[in-house]
This record gives structure tokens, sequence and C-alpha cells, in this order.
């Protein structure tokens, strides 16, 4: 495995904190040599920029060479270059991957930066309407709580992301190599733990957004948005703009004016954050860079944050030195110390993450790497303090947070299940219309949800019924009557615009949850709740790698099947089956279930099954069955 020379040294060489100096401020904006080198006496080796590094350096802060290809009005694409740079702006430039010949039909998908998955009214409404005015006519609710628009044209792309600037919403930071949207659960709670959870993913966004003008000079033509981001109001007490700054002397903050936190270079790779309540793991919060959990007192006041460092799902088949991984505990941190140390750790990962090998540039790699007590010495190296011991905290469970829920201040909430996100009007299946008419009429404020669905918050009780007609009205089912492999399952969008996409995956999981109850029912298991997931390639957008089942595009109509994930959300799956061609599904799962039904034990789910007998006993088992042969 290929990996930075300090960090594989450090990792080989180094532990405690004490190991480490303070990190000298740099001329430059981003680390060319730390105090790891000092330590280990070596003199570091000036090394050639990767492409896309000399790209951002030059890009004058995420301005060029965007600036210039948006001017050309006599194409319909951008430039290459111009399409890495328009990523940090929340847009990838696509293409019907199904229509063939040329010229190509070059359209924009625009994702929306939304903290704690939150979708004021206003900017639903909003939404809407560039949807049906310049986008495909339907919106997608995404993994990491906020939605995409897809279908837009080049010449329409100021317009649709100045407006929702002007109303104080932002696509900044939904894409690139910088701090993505910050999940947290789903659940509006009024109690304290839910309600700190809320805050402080705002805070952490907004502590993290990037600082440069380009976005107001490109969409704005330099002027400010009408409406500032209604996150960074609701936690504008936390004085975050001036924690953003403050220099300790340890090499956190860089000589960068504009970026301070990011430099020229921002960072190595996508950096994403979550945040929950002990015991509710409804957001995947293994899966982060960092993930934090809320530890009150017996008061309910905020003492401060259990830290987690080092997930990630991203991967590439048959190259090894990537891999799918769950996050390490990093240990206890107090509330006054948690902005400080957030920096620590970006600055960490912004100064050694491989930027060598994009491929490995994840900081979950260079937690790999160190090892935890190791990345953990690092990041107290900036942070100037022991992080404490992790405290002990509720086994987490799994929960969706579908149907109707008392919230605790004498309002409902209501979990309205999506089937992979997709939020349209087809045939009498009328979401998008339903969506309106409850905005227009209640003023509901809604929550993207983990699993691409949608909870609408601060319900009165005597709306229910209404609402629930409305619902019936426009042919939404009740969360009763969703099968539950269906309510469990998620997959990415993959074709027909994706670039990544090896096959199919949205517009297959449906077919596949109706194939894998049929083969449930044939070998009377139809009471198993099995989660699924399924992606059209292996960088894992729809976490694949954490489910019980999971089905990997890596060929045209053909899937890896991953075992082993947990129900609860807490180990990644490893994997059984390459190359599974799509009409194999029911012989493939067969003899796997029927070991299921044969050797679990009681009240034991799919995923722990697999995981507890291992990869090698199901693959003899399969070898020796004889299809239809075993029933529970």
């Amino acid at each position: 495995m290929k990996f930075q020379v300090t960090a594989l040294a450090m990792a080989c060489t180094l532990s405690g904190v004490s190991a480490f100096a303070p990190h000298t401020p740099l001329a430059s904006s981003v680390a060319s040599s730390s105090s790891l080198n000092m330590v280990l006496g070596e003199k570091p080796k000036a090394k050639k920029l990767a492409k896309i590094e000399i790209l951002k350096k030059n890009s004058s802060h995420l301005t060029n060479p965007l600036k210039e290809s948006l001017m050309d009005t006599e194409e319909i694409s951008v430039t290459k270059d111009a399409m890495q740079i328009l990523k940090y702006h929340g847009s990838y430039m696509q293409t019907d991957r199904e229509k063939r010949g040329k010229p190509k039909d070059f359209q924009f998908m625009l994702r929306l930066k939304q903290p704690a998955g939150e979708l004021p009214p206003d900017l639903y409404r909003l939404l809407d309407d560039l949807s049906a005015n310049h986008g495909q006519g339907d919106l997608r609710a995404t993994t990491r709580q906020c939605f995409q628009m897809h279908g837009i044209m080049k010449g329409d792309l100021k317009t649709v992301i100045s407006s929702i600037m002007n109303i104080g919403s932002s696509t900044v930071g939904a894409c690139g190599d910088v701090s993505r949207n910050v999940m947290t659960t789903p659940a509006p709670f009024a109690s304290p733990e839910y309600q700190y959870v809320n805050e402080w993913s705002k805070v952490f966004a907004h502590l993290f957004r990037p600082m440069t003008p380009a976005f107001s000079e490109i969409w704005l033509d330099g002027e400010k948005a009408a409406s500032v981001e209604y996150w960074g109001k609701q936690v504008e007490h936390h004085n975050i703009d001036e924690n953003m700054v403050k220099d300790t002397g340890r090499g956190i903050i860089l000589a960068d004016s504009t970026e301070p936190l990011y430099g020229d270079r921002y960072l190595p790779r996508k950096f994403k954050i979550g945040v929950t309540v002990p015991g509710d793991n409804s957001l995947d919060i293994y899966t982060n860079d960092i993930g934090c959990i809320v530890i009150t007192n017996d008061k309910g006041e905020l003492e401060g944050f259990n830290v987690m460092v080092g997930g990630g799902m991203g991967r590439t088949h048959n190259k090894e030195t990537t891999f799918a991984r769950a996050a390490d505990h990093l240990g206890f941190v107090p509330k006054e110390d948690m902005m400080e140390l957030m920096k620590s750790i970006l600055a960490s990962q912004r100064d050694h993450g491989n930027r060598d090998v994009r491929a490995n540039a994840r900081m979950k790699y260079l937690v790999h790497t160190l090892g935890i007590d190791n990345f953990r010495s690092l990041v107290e190296s900036y942070f100037g303090k022991s992080v404490q011991p992790w405290r002990e905290i509720e086994e987490f469970k799994y929960n969706d947070w579908m149907g109707w829920w008392e919230q605790g201040d004498g309002k409902l909430f209501y979990g309205l299940h999506v089937d992979n996100g997709r939020v349209k009007d087809e045939g009498d299946f009328r979401l998008k219309t339903a969506l309106r008419v409850l905005v227009d009429k209640f003023n509901l404020f809604m929550i993207l949800s983990p699993t691409q669905s949608l909870i609408f918050r601060d319900i009165d009780p005597k709306d229910k019924e209404e609402i629930e007609a409305i619902f019936a009205d426009h042919g939404c089912l009740p969360i009763e009557q969703i099968d539950p492999l269906a309510r469990l399952a998620m997959a990415c969008p993959a074709l027909p615009l994706c670039g990544l996409a090896q096959t199919e995956a949205e517009r297959r999981m449906p077919s596949y949850v109706e194939r894998m109850r049929s083969v449930l029912n044939k070998m009377n298991l139809g009471d198993e709740e099995i989660l699924m997931r399924m992606t059209g390639c292996p960088n894992g957008c729809a976490r694949p790698y954490m489910a019980e089942l999971a089905f990997v595009g890596d060929g045209p109509n053909s899937y890896q099947i991953w075992l082993g994930g947990s129900p609860v959300l807490t180990r990644t799956a490893w994997p059984f089956v390459a190359k599974m061609k799509d009409e194999n599904l029911e012989d493939t799962m067969e003899p796997i279930l029927a070991m299921f039904a044969q050797q679990r034990q009681q009240f034991e789910a799919f995923g722990d099954f697999c995981h507890r007998v291992g990869a090698d006993a199901i693959e003899a088992y399969t070898k020796t069955y004889t299809l239809g042969s075993v029933k529970a």
C-alpha cells in the first residue's frame, strides 16, 4: 500500500503527544513539510504536485478556469478543468449515457447544502419551481440529507444557483475537497440531546465553510446574497468566525487570508461529518471522517462529545489498497474545546493526507496507516491538549423514524418513505405535487433523512388526518403498507446520468426488492427484514458496505455481493461473490438464505449470522446445496 513517507514513518516510529512539536506556520497555504519531518530528522523531498492539486492551487480560490468557461456561450458544456472547480460550487456536469451519437446533451446536476437535512418551506417552494422551470421536473433526496436537481442547462446555472443563494441557502460545499453536508439523526425530538445535535451540526457546517469570494463573484456578480445562510444565523452566538481564525500557534491556521483553514489547495479529498445522540444510528455514523456523539449530564446539559474518526465507503474494484472502513473511537472532548478539536482533525488531514494518490486521499487511509493511537497523537499536536478517554454510551440501534411520532413539545412529526429518494410525479404517484400542497397549506418544515426519505416536523395534531388524506389522494402509501425490504433499502442514482456507474442501481433496486421478497416467501422466511443497498459502482454513495446485504455494480448487469454488515450499521461487510449476473440473483441468494434458515441462532439477524459464520463456511455450504431443497 502506497502512502506518504511522513505518515508511514510516523506510524512506525512515533507514539505519544510528546513526540510532536508545535507545527510551524507556513509561508505557503498548504504544508510542504511538517514537524514529523523535523522529528524524524528527514529533509522533505520536493514532489511534483498532482494535476488536481495544481489545478486547485492555480484556481484563484475556486474561480478559474470556471468563470471563463461559463462565459463561453457558444458551448453547452464547460472544460474539463472548469468541471473540476465547478464541483466546489455544488454541481457536476453530466450527459445521458443512453443517448447515442453526437453532440452530447451536456447538462448539470446541482446539489444543495442542507446541514441536518433541514428544508424550510420557502426553500422547497423555490426548488419545486426551479426543477420544473430549469431542471428535468423532479428532485432527488441524497444519502447525505440534501436535495439534488438534475437536467439543468449551462445557461440556467446562474439563475438557479443565485436564486438558491438569495433565499438564504447554498450549494457551496455540497461537492469538492471540502467539508460536505453535515449529517445528523433526522428525528426532531424536543429533548435537549436532539436539540444539541441540530445546533452543533450547524456549528460545524459554518466553521468549515469555504470562505472564497468566488461563489458570490461568479453567481451573484460580486454582490452579497439577499439573505445569509439560515443555519449560520441560527448559530451566530457561537462566534464561529472568530473561532475559525483563532490561532494557537500550532499550525492549524495557514498564511492564507482567504482560506485560513483550507489554503489554496483545500483538502486532499472530500471530508464528511455526522452528529447524533447515544443509541441513535439512523445516519451511519461510522461512515464519516468525523462522527460526533452528544454527551449530556443528568440535567440534560451538554458536556461535550464522543468523537470517532476515519470512516469512509469509497473503494476501487481490483485495487486492494482501497477499502471501505468503519470509524475508530478517538475519545471525548469538552464542548468548550470542540471547535478547536475539529479544526485540529481537519488540519491533520489537510497536512498529512495523501495528495499524491487520489484513490488513497481520504482521511480513513491516514487513520488506518497510523493506527488510532498515533493519529490521536497527531491530532493532539495541533490541539495542544490530550483527548480524553471515550465515554461509555448505550449501544447503537437503527431507526429510520418513519410514520407518526410525538416530538415532545405537543407537536407531531411524520416520516414518509420515498423509494430511493426520487421526488416526482409519475402516473398515480404524485409525491412532488403532494409536497407542494402540504407546504402551501400548512407551511410545513421538512427534514431529509439519511435514507433518502422525508420527515415533516412541527405538525399540529389536529392536522394529522388531513395530511394523511392528502398523501393518500396523491398515491403516497403510509409506512404500514411499505414492504420492510423496501423501507430498509437504498440505491444511488447510477445510470443513465452518473458518469461513474457501471450498471443500474436506482432503477433496478425496486425489482430486487420484489425478487428478494419472492425468494424469502418461497423459503418461509417472509418475516425477515434484511437491510439491502445497491450502487452502480464501487464508490459507495449509498453506503453499501455497511449493509447486511449489498449489490455493488462491477460491470454491465453485474454485481458483487457483500455480506455481513450489521443491522445497526456499526461494522463493514465483506465481498462474497463477484460478477453475479442480474438473472442469477435468485439462484445465488437461495443457498445463502438456506444456510441462514438452518443454522441461525435465535433472533439472529441475517447480517449478524453472515458475520458470525464467515465467508468460508458460507462458500462451503453453497457448493453442496441443491436448489429448492431447504425451507425454514
